[in-house]
């Protein structure tokens, strides 16, 4: 199947590949950030792409950084991608890289729900609670959550699993005062967001998003945002308590997976080329309806 699935930029120093995104260097304060064709499902990467994914990741994250930029900081700058690789290597950046400012990445991931679904609802239906808070008996799954919830957990290395924490651990390992910042521009941009996207048909019942700091311990937005492969879109005119509704984002990868026998662990079953071909429609479905 086509799709990018590994960068191979000679004209700047390389940095780091993650999960999706390889990142080189832009002199000592910035980086070039280009988002792949790979997808992370269960924190394994797939070896198969997603035809189109990095392309339209970065079009959604483009979209709503831009939408939300006097909102609260972020690590964006105008500079061109292309302006800053060899001319052979432009096709691997165009339409699916960014230029960022360099910060110190916070070691957590910032979650916030609206609705209780995935790991929220095994943990619900076990314990009454999501990451240790408790809510009201009787929610059925993909219920509206009766107020937003934040859920931090540590982000993992690829290979390994992503662990859900309380807010009071969070607080350990970033500081009270980092921690309450991130808390509230995390929950301020999810309700922002969530309100904007009902207006265009679809509803994000949980996002995460990610943050750095600066020298002064200033909080800057990171990463991707509300994107397919960090959040769960459902078209609003086919949800329904009770049930996981159909969605925009990886979740019908992952309804796949749990159809195979693989223990979640690398390396995971090949997609079949009309999983990969969904998906990538989906996502671009998602990108049509919000950015219109």
């Amino acid at each position: 199947m086509p799709g990018l699935m590994k960068t191979n930029i000679k004209s700047l120093p390389f940095l780091h590949r993650g999960k999706v995104r390889d990142i080189y260097a832009v002199g000592d304060d910035k980086m070039l950030v280009v988002q792949t064709d790979r997808l992370s499902a269960f924190d394994v990467i797939m070896e198969d792409p997603i035809p189109g994914k990095g392309r339209i990741l970065t079009a959604m994250s483009n979209f709503w950084f831009k939408k939300f930029g006097k909102l609260m900081p972020n690590h964006m700058t105008d500079i061109d991608p292309e302006s800053l690789v060899a001319p052979e290597e432009r096709e691997q950046v165009r339409g699916r890289a960014i230029v960022v400012r360099k910060f110190k990445p916070l070691p957590i991931e910032a979650i916030v729900r609206g609705y209780i679904i995935g790991t929220g609802w095994k943990d619900y239906q076990k314990t009454g609670a999501v990451c240790g808070i408790k809510l009201p008996e009787g929610l059925k799954e993909a219920q509206k959550l009766p107020e937003v919830i934040f859920t931090p957990s540590t982000k993992a290395a690829v290979g390994e699993h992503d662990q859900n924490i309380s807010f009071e651990k969070m607080k350990e390992i970033v500081g009270a005062d980092v921690a309450e910042k991130v808390r509230d521009l995390a929950v301020t941009l999810y309700k922002e967001a969530a309100g904007f996207a009902a207006t265009k048909g679809i509803l994000i019942a949980d996002t995460k998003f990610e943050f750095g700091i600066d020298e002064n311990r200033n909080v800057y937005l990171i990463d991707e945002i509300l994107t397919p492969d960090s959040s769960r879109f459902w078209p609003a005119a086919s949800y329904e308590v009770g049930i996981s509704p159909p969605s925009f984002d990886k979740q019908y990868v992952r309804d796949w997976l749990e159809t195979q026998p693989w223990d979640k662990k690398a390396p995971a079953p090949r997609l079949p080329e009309e999983v990969a071909r969904k998906t990538t429609e989906k996502y671009n479905e998602a990108l049509r309806l919000l950015t219109a």
